[in-house]
């Protein structure tokens, strides 16, 4: 069993990988690799995209590795790998990205990617820090966290699902902010988990045991 982190120079990815380790060790998932090539991607079991900055400037990132969107295409969407995205990573999912331009997504989950306007002038954006977690729909990446488990968040934009079915969590920050989004074999969540302790981790460890 292989589990690919995708690295296309969008973010730290040490912890990531260290957080990955840790479970895949726990639950006998395998190995964990950060690569950036899509032959790795081809044979991968799991695929993991983080994201760090900007969305344009990620989804231009990811297009200068040579094939690596679609080898990542293809596996999940024609041999249906499951995938996680994390923060951009999980943005990208969507139609749009509206942050500085508008950027297309993959398009995987309908919506598009939008600053954070808090009802509360008071908050200040990016929202970054502890949030608690509302638990929307089921799903078997989230057995074991509920309603009120915390995790830890840094952004400035948020995605605005356009199917209310696939946002599968959200928290509260001056209004509703979208935690994690899923589709068939696609899920994704805004704030990082491998920060997350006790939550974050779980999920990882449900994640690398997930069979969609």
């Amino acid at each position: 069993m292989l589990t690919v982190l995708v690295d296309y120079d969008s973010g730290n990815l040490h912890s990531a990988e260290k957080a990955f380790q840790r479970m895949a060790r726990e639950v006998s998932a395998g190995d964990i690799l950060v690569t950036s090539r899509p032959e790795d991607v081809a044979r991968a079991d799991r695929i993991v995209l983080p994201g760090d900055g900007a969305f344009p400037a990620c989804r231009a990132a990811l297009g200068h590795y040579g094939g690596l969107f679609e080898a990542i295409e293809e596996a999940v969407l024609t041999r249906a790998r499951p995938f996680l995205g994390i923060c951009v990573g999980m943005q990208m999912l969507a139609t749009w990205g509206r942050e500085y331009r508008d950027t297309p997504g993959f398009g995987w989950i309908g919506g598009e990617v939008v600053r954070i306007t808090p009802a509360d002038p008071a908050l200040k954006v990016p929202h970054m820090g502890w949030n608690d977690l509302v638990i929307d729909h089921p799903h078997p990446v989230l057995d074991g966290i509920s309603t009120g488990d915390h995790a830890y968040f840094v952004h400035s934009y948020h995605f605005r699902v356009t199917n209310p079915a696939q946002r599968l969590a959200h928290c509260d920050y001056g209004g509703d902010i979208t935690a994690i989004v899923g589709q068939g074999n696609v899920i994704g969540t805004q704030f990082h988990p491998e920060k997350s302790q006790t939550a974050g981790l779980r999920l990882i460890a449900n994640f690398l045991q997930w069979k969609p």
